[in-house]
């Protein structure tokens, strides 16, 4: 599996460029998002690379930052969204933005972006509704840009939570909950000060709230009135 791929940029094209490493070109294809941000031809460039199998072709997929690939492979996950999509999606809204939309409900967010219709928008909403939290509580760890000397590191397996005595299992839960749902809002670009009122509001509101219920409901509390 290619991870990521640094080298100079040689040439951008219409949703790819080619970098070169060390003497061998890559066609990494990307959004129109990360095409605009990306150095101009001849300097140095690094992107997070998703590798697509197919019978008859490889396709390297590019990303500034492991966020944002972490999105690209969860939003193919949804019946419909194939690569092309996927990018749409991101090159529209970048991955806060789809955070967001996931969080919100907010399916007109995601039909926004081209060749995305109305229905496959919906289902992206519903699908990832639940799947979206423990990805958004992640965001800060993974949102670093890609970079020369970085190492690749998939995101890890949580190790289990040792064994607790039953009394405390729901404490235990909600503070987790509590805990993932304010990461994921200062993710998004909150203070921390905000996202800790609404989210304490939240689950003041719905003690038995769990971490996706607490981000929704966070964002709202948070929307300008």
């Amino acid at each position: 599996m290619i991870g990521k791929i640094a080298g100079r940029l040689d040439w951008k094209g219409l949703g790819e460029v080619l970098i070169d490493c060390r003497g061998v070109g890559y066609i990494v294809h990307v959004s129109d998002r990360t095409l605009a941000a990306l150095p101009p031809e001849g300097e140095f460039c690094a992107l997070y690379t998703d590798l697509l199998v197919r019978e008859d072709l490889l396709q390297l997929f590019g990303f500034p930052t492991m966020i944002e690939k972490e999105w690209h492979k969860l939003l193919m996950t949804v019946q419909g969204v194939g690569a092309k999509a996927s990018m749409a999606i991101l090159g529209t809204l970048g991955a806060e933005g789809v955070a967001r939309a996931i969080s919100l409900g907010d399916a007109r967010a995601v039909q926004s972006a081209p060749g995305v219709g109305p229905k496959l928008a919906q289902r992206v909403i519903l699908e990832l509704k639940a799947k979206a939290p423990g990805l958004m509580a992640a965001g800060a760890r993974l949102s670093a840009k890609a970079g020369a000397d970085d190492m690749v590191i998939e995101p890890a397996a949580s190790a289990p939570a040792p064994k607790r005595a039953a009394k405390d299992d729901g404490a235990v839960r909600r503070a987790t909950f509590t805990a993932d749902a304010l990461s994921a809002l200062v993710n998004l670009g909150y203070s921390q000060g905000d996202a800790a009122q609404a989210v304490a509001t939240a689950a003041g509101e719905a003690p038995e709230a769990d971490t996706a219920a607490l981000i929704r409901a966070g964002l709202k509390l948070l929307q300008p009135r």
